[in-house]
């Protein structure tokens, strides 16, 4: 895994207020799961939330860092991740908004995909 047991373990004691929280690797990087429901991504100890339409407001302070990212023949992919600003870690409470902000985009993800 492309981050620290101890990181890993840090974001799901910060984000246990939303619901079970669990990992799994996932292309080098662990998906950041809540009842089942893909919110983040983590890699290199960076926290990444998903990002929509109906959060980019929430998140603009993300906005200035680069997305989740990986190359793919010669091209960088953008994903709908972003990067966690580090005074969130240090600031439980705001964690934990923008972690519900991100569970409610990766819900509506889940439940377009579902439709399909």
């Amino acid at each position: 895994m492309a981050d620290s047991d101890g990181f890993a373990e840090f974001v799901r004691e910060q984000l246990a207020p939303l619901g079970r929280i669990t990992m799994r690797r996932m292309f080098g990087k662990a998906g950041v799961f809540c009842d089942g429901v893909m919110l983040g991504m983590i890699t290199d100890n960076t926290l990444y939330f998903r990002v929509d339409e109906l959060n980019r407001e929430i998140f603009k302070e993300a906005a200035s860092s680069p997305p989740l990212n990986y190359r793919k023949k010669g091209e960088t992919i953008d994903l709908a991740f972003w990067r966690v600003p580090e005074r969130l870690m240090d600031e439980p409470d705001d964690l934990v908004d923008w972690a519900r902000a991100a569970l409610a985009a990766a819900r509506r993800v889940a439940a377009k995909r579902k439709r399909k």
